[in-house]
């Protein structure tokens, strides 16, 4: 009972940090579990994943598809308070113009918006929206369900940053230090399982499970592709990973995989369009 009541402190914790939810005063805080509450991501990405694609359904019935997948953006940027938008802007700010490492991580502190980080964004948002309704004017049904999964999915991104770079920053002044760390095996492992089960409402849907699969490992390999190039450019432009580009990895994660699903719903078969 008491471990249960601890994992669920972590899942509140973490839903905390990441969203606009309330969470209930008897959960309590200690610094030591932003870093537990890693294991979580995925989950916290489920709720916003929720919250997005449930509205981005409902919008669907009453509006064309370019203003629901609008309204469906907002509702998750609404939600989480822009934290990783705003995070993928300070890194293209930072990393954006050849910069040394210093003044790269000076400019990324900076809270104001450069010309990077508002071209960065411009074209991030777009992208996705214009992803997201193009795959609902084909597949309503199936857009929804990925706009959840690719929410839940894309918080690995993170994680694996978070697992195989240092952070470069300065860990003693960071705004979250507990998660200026290396997280452990056993909350990757903990979080890719939670990730594979949250999958499981993709796979009972209408269409051909060879289909999906083919759909969603593609997906996955797309991001990996991506996570590996932003990888080797962290490291070699900071040495190692900042929060905002956490929060950058989960955007651009997110963007690939809507961008796969799109270039692969031709090839889906009959059931998916």
């Amino acid at each position: 009972m008491r471990r249960l009541l601890h994992e669920t402190r972590l899942f509140l914790i973490a839903l905390q940090f990441f969203t606009r939810v309330p969470i209930p005063a008897w959960v309590g805080f200690e610094p030591v579990w932003l870093q537990q509450c890693a294991r979580y991501f995925p989950a916290v990405g489920a709720v916003v994943g929720l919250f997005s694609a449930g509205l981005f359904g409902l919008a669907l019935l009453l509006f064309p598809s370019t203003v629901a997948a609008l309204l469906a953006i907002a509702a998750s940027v609404w939600l989480t308070g822009g934290f990783h938008e705003d995070g993928w802007a300070d890194t293209c700010d930072g990393l954006g113009g050849a910069v040394s490492r210093e003044k790269a991580l000076l400019i990324m502190k900076d809270s104001r918006l450069g010309s990077y980080g508002a071209l960065g964004l411009i074209l991030l948002l777009g992208l996705k929206a214009a992803t997201l309704s193009a795959l609902a004017e084909q597949a309503p049904l199936l857009a929804v369900l990925l706009l959840f999964w690719v929410h839940m999915a894309s918080r690995l991104a993170p994680l694996l940053l978070m697992r195989t770079l240092p952070y470069a920053g300065d860990a003693e002044h960071a705004k979250a230090k507990p998660l200026a760390t290396q997280i452990g095996g056993d909350s990757l492992a903990a979080a890719a399982l939670m990730a594979t089960a949250l999958t499981l409402p993709l796979l009972c849907g209408p269409w051909p499970l060879r289909a999906v699969l083919l759909m969603l490992g593609t997906q996955l390999g797309v991001a990996a592709l991506v996570l590996l190039w932003m990888h080797r450019w962290l490291r070699r432009r900071l040495g190692g990973y900042t929060g905002d580009n956490l929060g950058a990895s989960q955007q651009l994660s997110e963007l690939a995989l809507l961008l796969a699903a799109l270039a692969l719903l031709p090839h889906f078969g009959p059931a998916g369009a």
